[in-house]
Order: C-alpha cells, then structure tokens, then sequence
C-alpha cells in the first residue's frame, strides 16, 4: 500500500500593497520634509481659501485649514491617506503674514527684533477611504535676537525670505536671527512636524520602519 503523502498544499495570500500618501500642498518646504521619511507621495494643491474667520485664533485656524486643505484633495484620491498642514504665526495673538516684499519684511523684521512669535502648525492625516481624520496642532516659539538695522538688511538681500511668515528662513541663515527656539517637533517651524506625522500614519497602519513604508 502506497505511504500517504504528507505533503500539503496552501493557497498564496498576497499581501496588501501600501496605501498611497497624498500631500495636500504645493509648498517645495513641506514637499522636501516628507522626503525625509523616504516613502513614496504625490502631492496636489488644495483649492482651499486661507482667509481666517471672524475672531478665530491663529491656532484655530491652522487646525481648520489643516483639515480643509486634506478633505479637498480627498475628493480627488478616495482611497488615499492624505496629509494636510497650515501654518499661522502669532505675537501677542496678532496673526503674521508673509511679507511678500523686501520693504514689508524690513518692517516685519524691526517690530519683531527682540520679540517671541508662535509658528502654528496644523496637521491633518485623512483617511479617505473610512474618512476618519487626526488632527494636531504643534507650536514652535522663536525668540528674536534683538536685531540691528544693518542686519536686517544683510539678511534679507542674502536670502530673501519673502515667501515665509515671520520674514525668517529658519532652516536657512535666517537661524541666526533667532535666540532660541522651544517645540517638541522642531520641523513643525519650516511646515510640517514630521514627529506627530510619523505617529498619525502608525496608527492609520502605515509603518513608516515596515514594508509599507519602505522605498
């Protein structure tokens, strides 16, 4: 009588493939932040109007535009987990904007000589697929040195930080503007905090360190 074979058959389970990361922004500053965490993303520009609201906060409203940023270009990626960020700087609860101009900046830079401004971040991680949203908001404090008319000037005609609120490039020579800076997730003052990122996308079940984050 012929052995019994004990040789078993098992049907193959192929394994789920990582779910796709939106941006929801066009910013090059936020764009190369994400390319720190080697994975793989597109981006998209949110159709979103950034006016705040009467007598909402700055925190507020970087939390709300966080949320709207993501939710826009959800609607364009329905199975995406999809990133948003906004950001508003403050002092004394006076919200501040981009300069846009070397004069505006020049006058930006003298009332804030010597001052604390609060760059916050909003974060928002969309699952479009569930709709399920976490949402944050990291805040960065920036003391200004007190700064001299001639370095102001020095400063902005070498890197022309006119596309940035507080009219300081931190992650450029606009760091020796500041006397200290104070945040438990320091990349939130360029744009995105890549710390409270990285903890939202593990508990979407995106392992940064896993195979659906690897590149």
């Amino acid at each position: 009588m012929p052995a019994k074979s004990s040789v078993t058959s098992s049907p193959l389970i192929a394994a789920a493939p990582p779910r796709a990361l939106v941006l929801a922004s066009t910013s090059r500053y936020r764009r190369m932040l994400l390319e720190r965490l080697r994975v793989d993303f597109a981006t998209a520009a949110p159709a979103v109007d950034e006016t705040a609201l009467p007598g909402e906060t700055p925190a507020r409203t970087a939390r709300r535009l966080a949320e709207a940023k993501a939710r826009a270009v959800a609607a364009m990626h329905p199975s995406a987990l999809v990133i948003g960020s906004d950001q508003v700087a403050d002092c004394d609860g006076v919200a501040i904007g981009k300069p846009g101009s070397h004069e505006r900046a020049v006058r930006q830079l003298a009332a804030l000589s010597g001052r604390t401004v609060v760059f916050h971040t909003g974060l928002a991680l969309l699952d479009a697929a569930s709709g399920e949203c976490q949402l944050a908001v990291v805040d960065v404090r920036s003391t200004y040195r007190v700064l001299a008319p001639a370095e102001i000037e020095s400063y902005l005609l070498r890197d022309r930080p006119y596309d940035c609120a507080g009219s300081v490039r931190s992650e450029s020579l606009g760091i020796a503007l500041l006397e200290r800076v104070e945040s438990d997730d320091p990349t939130a003052l360029i744009g995105l905090p890549l710390i409270r990122l990285a903890g939202m996308l593990r508990a979407a079940g995106f392992d940064l360190l896993g195979s659906a984050g690897s590149r």
